[in-house]
């Protein structure tokens, strides 16, 4: 469903304000496992997709408590967490493992980063509009020489329900999800080529895709992106 008339700047700002008034049960929520998808198929399919790569150094953008960079960590990589929320920065800081750092889109694709890395990644992180398009193309600055970023979303076709398949902002929901939850971040809708345009106007000129799916259904469960240059 698409939500109410609105600027792009006025869903970006309730995204960020969504996840400041969601990280402590989106917290508890990750770290006990309650998310269906993510035990059964998400989690392992991206941890499997970087690790397939072979990098020696990833950046996680969107990092969220940082249950990703842990697991790339334990397995020898060395890894970077961003985050624009304080308190999920500080709840994957106090885990004791990893190094992070609390830095927005806006100021990422302003420059304000300037590690690279041969792996980005950004696991159902990228939820916002222009702001996700001025990541990624500030992307490329962040990659070592042959590196690649891993994009990691909900797939277009599962997800659209009763929406029009086209791009447009749509209305969050935490529906089958257990926990103490506020209002959801609105979400802005690409479809599968919408993503590939993205990627290739960010300067992206090889891009495979893959579609993890649930073990029983066969059905899809993500979108998995990876480009390179």
């Amino acid at each position: 469903m698409h939500v109410d008339a609105a600027t792009d700047a006025d869903h970006e700002r309730r995204i960020i304000t969504a996840w400041h008034h969601n990280a402590a049960p989106w917290t508890a929520v990750v770290r006990d496992g309650r998310i269906a998808s993510r035990r059964q198929v998400t989690d392992a399919a991206v941890i499997d997709a970087v690790c397939n790569l072979q990098p020696a150094t990833v950046i996680d953008l969107g990092c969220g408590e940082g249950w990703l960079m842990r697991a790339l960590t334990a397995r020898g990589l060395s890894v970077l967490g961003v985050d624009a929320v304080p308190a999920l920065i500080d709840a994957a800081t106090a885990q004791g493992v990893g190094r992070f750092t609390c830095l927005d889109y806006a100021a990422i694709a302003d420059g304000a980063l300037t590690e690279t890395a041969d792996v980005v990644v950004c696991n159902f992180a990228l939820l916002g509009g222009d702001s996700v398009a001025k990541l990624l193309a500030a992307v490329l600055r962040l990659l070592n020489p042959s590196g690649a970023l891993i994009i990691q979303t909900l797939h277009p076709r599962a997800a659209c329900g009763d929406g029009p398949y086209q791009d447009g902002w749509r209305d969050g929901t935490w529906a089958g999800i257990e926990g103490d939850f506020g209002p959801a971040p609105p979400w802005y809708f690409r479809t599968v080529e919408s993503w590939a345009r993205l990627l290739r106007d960010s300067g992206f000129s090889h891009l495979t895709c893959h579609e993890p799916c649930w073990p029983e259904s066969g059905e899809p469960a993500s979108l998995m992106l990876v480009a390179r240059v």
